[in-house]
Formats: C-alpha cells, structure tokens, sequence
C-alpha cells in the first residue's frame, strides 16, 4: 500500500510516517499543498492523508482541486481538535474522513 503524506510539521510528519511505515505501508511526504497536488497527479495513491494548515494550499483545497481533476484517491484531512468547521468543510471539498 502507498500512502501521500502531505504535513509541514517536521515532528508531525515523522511521527505519522513512522506509524504507517510501521504496518508496513509506503510513505511519500511532501511539505505544502502545491507538491501534495502534483504528487497526487502523477502517482497512484491507496490513500492521501492532507494537513489542513500548509503553508500555501491548505488541505481543503488540495483535496478541492484534486476531486476537479478527477482525482479518486481516498483523502483523510488531519484536523486539530475542536476543527469544528473541518468535517463539513472536508465532505464538501470531497474528502472522504478527517483524522483528529
């Protein structure tokens, strides 16, 4: 299984890709929104797992421009907790679940 991993925080990043590589998953990680989107367009992903806060596209929007696309890769959003406003916002944009 291949996952995208697409988080600006270095410590955030190490410990998702750590767990994943863990249960024996493959791990690409990239840093902001823009490199997610192209990753996501030239590679064959079993999963996306998208920060909402990068630096420049956000999550939301990565997953927006994607789904137009006609991206079909399942998209978690990583959401802080009390991100009221991210599991709606997330299912309009096409995620598929947040992980908190």
């Amino acid at each position: 299984m291949r996952v995208l991993v697409v988080e600006d925080e270095a410590d955030v990043a190490d410990l998702i890709s750590r767990a994943l590589r863990g249960t024996s998953w493959a791990v690409d990680l990239v840093s902001t929104g823009g490199s997610g989107l192209a990753a996501l367009g030239v590679n064959d992903y079993d999963l996306a797992v998208l920060d909402l806060g990068l630096p420049d596209l956000d999550g939301l929007e990565v997953c927006r421009r994607h789904r137009r696309g006609g991206g079909t890769t399942p998209i978690r959003l990583l959401t802080a907790p009390g991100g009221v406003n991210a599991p709606v916002g997330g299912r309009v944009a096409g995620a598929d679940a947040n992980l908190v």
